[in-house]
């Protein structure tokens, strides 16, 4: 195939790819705690088509991951006495099926056990004991204090687990806004309970996407996809009207 339609697809493809991040952000723009995504892009070295002159390799886009950014969203008030946010740095950790997973969704509840736990039944964690945290239903006033602390009519009965990861770029995004952290038995990957964390009663954070902002990068890459379109079809009829030449004067 000719080079010049080669990276123009290649082009295409990562387009496309980046127009479907876009479009879940956008989508997540209400998503308690989800993190803002992009694509990141490299360069890809190869080979060109067999040619008389010209570059010995042509260089390829295509996309080695994502990126994410943590900072903080907005925090909302709703009054509810388990739902809770951070402000600052940290995730909370939930036990999904055995293996920990740390969100910044903090829409917490009691299951019919007691228990406290995520919006999909999830345990939530205790910072001292990993383990999850049991809760007394007949308690009058449920208080969190003091980075996480539960308070129930003046006993202390638990601390909501805020905990940071030493290498954010190990974080796999599982759904739901929820992540787990490779190699986290290594002890320089494991996330450890925050320092003197700031956990607000009552908030929710919002998702950091600026829909404005992914609008205007969606009508800038459609403009973009459009271009390499428009490149695609002229380098097609240049090619078709070479070998029509070609094939008079032969």
């Amino acid at each position: 195939m000719d080079n010049a339609i080669m990276i123009g697809l290649t082009r295409q493809m990562t387009l496309r790819r980046d127009m479907d991040v876009i479009a879940n952000n956008i989508a997540n723009a209400n998503t308690a705690g989800f993190k803002v995504e992009s694509l990141l892009l490299e360069n890809q070295p190869a080979r060109t088509a067999e040619h008389a002159d010209g570059p010995s390799e042509l260089q390829y886009v295509t996309n080695w991951g994502m990126g994410r950014d943590f900072s903080q969203g907005a925090l909302d008030f709703t009054g509810r006495q388990f739902d809770v946010a951070i402000e600052g740095e940290g995730f909370f950790a939930v036990d999904f099926n055995g293996t920990e997973q740390y969100t910044r969704d903090g829409r917490f509840r009691t299951d019919a056990n007691g228990q406290l736990v995520a919006a999909d039944g999830a345990p939530v964690l205790d910072a001292d004991t990993r383990a999850p945290i049991l809760l007394d239903p007949s308690a009058t006033e449920t208080l969190v204090v003091d980075g996480g602390v539960i308070m129930q009519d003046g006993q202390a009965v638990g601390r909501i687990g805020v905990f940071e990861v030493p290498n954010r770029s190990l974080m796999t995004k599982e759904g739901n806004g929820r992540y787990t952290v490779a190699n986290a038995d290594d002890p320089e990957n494991q996330p450890q309970p925050a320092f003197d964390p700031v956990v607000r009663q009552g908030y929710v954070e919002r998702s950091n996407v600026e829909s404005i902002t992914e609008l205007t990068d969606m009508m800038s890459i459609m403009r973009t996809y459009q271009s390499v379109s428009k490149f695609l079809n002229d380098a097609e009829d240049l090619n078709k009207r070479a070998i029509e030449r070609l094939g008079r004067v032969s």
